[in-house]
């Protein structure tokens, strides 16, 4: 019994370690109208919007942390979650999509995202939530490859098991907005990045196929696919 009773309580622990508005939490506060997340330090009174996107299966919860962080600062957002995954919020407007395939309500989602990161302006805070399958979730493909044929591909290196580091290293190549693509059009304003990894070693640019982190692979990498 007491071997169960460890077992149980070794279990739980690890489940509310992995909490992802817990997590957030832990990392990301507010005080004295200063939102200070890892090293950096954001004054809100110098700050005109705070924009809050994103994709992933446990976006969701992270969202939930945010309202409670920001509550009436935040004046646009659009995160994309995983069929099912959604949660009642008051200020962060969540959109459902397929995933592991993409489909047309993630391009869509993806769309109003790439939107709402153009528009902002050098006084405006991006805030982009990333987790584990926001890569399905924000499918943007390039011109001249249409979400048809992602599907398609996307089934085929599943189906070949592929890893994730291979996944992203394709998908990247394939979307206008990942590959550190939508810190680009976030530009000039600021853009705070918060991410709950699912990848072995944490890279950045890997996880959600990285839409705010530089791409260190290139078109020879994908060849090698």
């Amino acid at each position: 019994m007491k071997l169960r009773n460890d077992a149980v309580k070794i279990c739980r622990t690890a489940l509310e370690a992995a909490d992802p508005e817990k997590a957030l939490l832990r990392h990301v506060r507010c005080e004295d109208g200063v939102l200070m997340a890892g090293g950096g330090k954001y004054h809100l009174d110098r700050i005109r919007n705070i924009i809050v996107v994103g994709a992933g299966k446990a976006c969701a919860p992270m969202a939930r942390a945010l309202e409670k962080l920001l509550g009436k600062r935040i004046t646009e957002s659009c995160v994309v979650v995983k069929d099912g995954h959604k949660l009642p919020l008051k200020r962060v407007k969540l959109w459902e999509a397929s995933h592991p395939v993409p489909d047309e309500r993630g391009v869509e989602g993806a769309r109003r995202i790439g939107a709402l990161a153009t528009e902002a302006g050098p006084e405006d805070l991006v805030i982009c939530l990333i987790s584990g399958g926001g890569s399905a979730l924000l499918p943007l493909p390039v011109e001249g490859f249409t979400l048809a044929e992602k599907q398609e591909l996307t089934r085929q290196m599943l189906a070949a098991g592929a890893n994730i580091h291979e996944m992203n290293a394709v998908r990247k190549h394939l979307s206008r907005i990942k590959g550190g693509q939508l810190a680009r059009l976030a530009a000039p304003a600021q853009v705070l990045t918060l991410i709950l990894s699912d990848v072995i070693g944490d890279d950045l640019s890997t996880i959600g196929s990285g839409p705010t982190a530089p791409d260190p692979t290139t078109w020879a990498d994908v060849d090698t696919v």
